[in-house]
């Protein structure tokens, strides 16, 4: 019986020892995020200019191995919406895809949920913390990768 209480206590302040390092490591990425991602949402801004395309960029952080929180910045570049177009819905589309399949945009891993829109221009990069990703919406897709991807080369220089 002593066996058995001592293991549980064991097992018990085991896992209070790494879901506070766990939370440690978070916040140390989320901390890194903020300090550099208006930095790195400026370099997609010129990467956008230099190529002629006006839309949304958004940068975000996801802490740890799976999608159950995330960090983020986003800032218009030139438009909000164009015609018909919701450049920060599409953007959010983008994001949200990469959080759950933890692979660019319109990589077709997986048939499309609801609200899922398949397009490319969001990139998505492990880091030692987590995740970190770009997205732009504004151009056509290829150069939204192109934007997006200038960004998260630089983000991911501090990680």
């Amino acid at each position: 019986m002593k066996k058995v209480l001592l293991m549980a206590l064991v097992v018990f302040f085991g896992m209070a020892i790494v879901s506070k390092a766990q939370n440690a490591t978070a916040k140390q990425g989320e901390k890194i995020f903020l300090e550099h991602a208006d930095d790195c949402l400026l370099i997609i801004e010129k990467e956008a200019q230099s190529i002629g395309i006006k839309g949304v960029a958004i940068m975000a952080f996801i802490p740890g191995d799976s999608t159950m929180a995330w960090v983020s910045k986003m800032k218009v570049e030139g438009a909000l919406t164009r015609d018909k177009m919701n450049f920060l819905a599409i953007a959010n589309s983008k994001s949200s895809e990469m959080a759950l399949t933890l692979k660019n945009s319109g990589s077709g891993v997986r048939p499309l949920l609801h609200g899922e829109l398949g397009y490319p221009g969001g990139v998505i990069k492990k880091v030692n913390v987590g995740y970190i990703l770009a997205a732009f919406s504004g151009g056509r897709s290829e150069q939204d990768v192109v934007a997006a991807s200038k960004g998260l080369e630089e983000l991911s220089k501090y990680f």
